[in-house]
């Protein structure tokens, strides 16, 4: 292989390399659906979810952002009267980052009374987006109640 067919297929893949990475931390705390996910009882060592509304947090030991996500979720829990914040250390139960697809510490999501996953956010949340889904997920618990 010639010098310069060398170079330029190493440029383009350094190229490849680095608009991937820009596609990756674009989707970083981006607000996605929960899907079909229920957060199951068991998993949560004995702490009931909140009436309203609970923000879930996984984690793991050596996560470096996850004390940041911890203190936003405490914050907001702390404003809302029916809202708690839990957090789930994956360190030693890889079991529930397969059964919650969760490939990504910190991953938040957003939980109402039932354990219906509303919300997920994959690193580090954005508190507007936070703020706007817990506020979709009050206004229905309370037509729930009526």
């Amino acid at each position: 292989m010639s010098v310069p067919i060398a170079l330029f297929i190493t440029g383009a893949v350094v190229a490849l390399a680095i608009a991937c990475g820009f596609v990756i931390r674009a989707q970083d705390g981006r607000r996605r659906s929960g899907g079909h996910l229920r957060v199951r009882a068991e998993d949560l060592a004995g702490r009931p979810l909140a009436s309203a509304a609970t923000l879930v947090q996984f984690s793991t030991e050596l996560c470096a952002r996850c004390p940041q996500v911890r203190r936003l979720l405490g914050q907001i829990a702390d404003e809302h009267a029916d809202v708690a914040h839990m957090e789930i250390d994956l360190t030693n139960r890889n079991d529930l980052a397969t059964r919650y697809h969760v490939l990504q510490t910190p991953t938040t999501f957003l939980v109402d009374g039932s354990g219906a996953v509303l919300s997920r956010w994959g690193g580090v949340p954005n508190r507007a987006a936070i703020d706007q889904a817990l506020s979709s997920a009050l206004i229905l618990n309370l037509q729930e109640q009526k």
